[in-house]
């Protein structure tokens, strides 16, 4: 049996700690013996974690100041700290403070693994969690495999890092036949409403965009569109938001129910799922939506021409401005024909998303790397 330890930030409400419990879930029990660790406890995602999968944090929770606390103590420090048992293979899942503590293993037989979700700007975002770019390009070079959660997240690691060698791509594991059965649940508040029903969801940040998409709905209501968008998720700019749907006056066209632990139905059950992004990974939410059929329409960020088609095949992608996702929607509510189209696209799909494939596409690496062999992923579709 392999002993795995995957070691993230937090199991907070966010697609990437979402995405590990569905990965670590679905792993054969029989072949891999798994630990997860969270340097902050109390995420909402911990109770999702089956029960043979081992849990500890670090800390009960998050607390101010706890990067520059993380800084004064060198990898190795951290790893003593955070690392109680020895694993065949350690993964830091998440860059940054994960990389910084998992780089700082002295097991000279145990595989380190990265996991990169993030397409970095530049340098300088990279190197944030650590003491200097000098530290964070150091800390990646120990590992042994680098996982990237789409094609374009690699090629920015590999061009920012200069690490080329044993960095590969797997996708996000979703639970799609989970996610399809609670999307029936019934949603009257929202089944009721008559009007087009766009939906975003996303932890309420900067990142997200929400606040350039509350400007666009303004512009859509401005021209008359019968619509509605729920904004699902909660996070730091919840009373900003809440703000700006006052001062546009939205509040009659725009609902924020807050964080659902069954996001499904809600997009289910609307017309068009809406991505607003500046940046993003691979987008689970994204995926999500394809898997209940519901359209796509979002900004080009990293991953959505793997998930869309380079040619809007399965879904809709507009530049990553303002004014582009505004074209990209309002295209799609003057044809009704091409939203129908869109969402038996989106169906379609879906089906390549299945739990079992990605799971297995994972499995297969940590295999191969335990034994020693080298890796040589499949080609992604």
């Amino acid at each position: 049996m392999i002993k795995i330890l995957f070691l993230i930030r937090d199991l907070g409400q966010g697609g990437a700690e979402k995405v590990l419990v569905n990965l670590v879930n679905n792993m054969d029990p029989q072949k891999f013996d798994i630990s997860v660790t969270a340097l902050f406890g109390g995420g909402v995602n911990e109770q999702f974690l089956a029960p043979h999968i081992r849990f500890r944090s670090i800390w009960k929770h998050s607390f101010p100041g706890n990067s520059h606390l993380m800084k004064l103590l060198t990898p190795a420090q951290l790893h003593k700290l955070c690392v109680k048992e020895k694993y065949d293979i350690e993964v830091a899942y998440l860059e940054g403070p994960t990389a910084r503590v998992i780089s700082g293993c002295s097991h000279g037989d145990t595989v380190l693994i990265s996991w990169i979700h993030t397409e970095f700007p530049d340098r300088k975002a990279l190197s944030a969690p650590f003491r200097s770019e000098k530290e964070a390009l150091s800390c990646y070079k120990v590992f042994h495999q680098t996982v990237c959660v789409s094609r374009r997240v690699s090629e920015r690691f590999q061009a920012l890092t200069q690490i080329t060698q044993n960095v590969s791509v797997l996708y996000n594991t979703v639970e799609s036949d989970k996610i399809l059965a609670l999307s029936q649940e019934e949603l009257p508040s929202l089944s009721a409403v008559s009007c087009s029903k766009l939906i975003a969801v996303g932890t309420l940040k900067e990142v997200k965009g929400f606040d350039r998409l509350l400007r666009i709905i303004k512009r859509l209501v401005d021209e008359d569109y019968p619509l509605h968008l729920t904004l699902l998720g909660i996070g730091p700019l919840w009373d900003n938001l809440q703000q700006s749907i006052t001062d546009l006056k939205l509040s009659q066209v725009v609902s924020m129910p807050g964080y659902d632990t069954n996001p499904y139905k809600y997009i289910r059950n609307s017309d068009l799922f809406v991505c607003s992004s500046h940046t993003e990974g691979f987008s689970t939410v994204a995926t999500e939506a394809l898997i209940v059929g519901t359209p796509v329409c979002t900004v080009e960020v990293s991953g959505m021409k793997e998930m869309l088609g380079e040619h809007n095949e399965y879904g809709i992608i507009t530049g990553n401005t303002e004014d582009a996702l505004y074209e990209g929607i309002r295209s799609l509510l003057d044809d009704p024909a091409l939203l129908d189209h869109y969402a038996r696209q989106a169906s379609i799909r879906g089906k390549a998303f299945q739990t079992k494939e990605t799971v297995s596409a994972v499995e297969a690496m940590f295999t191969s790397l335990a034994s020693g062999d080298a890796y040589e992923p499949q080609e992604k579709n």
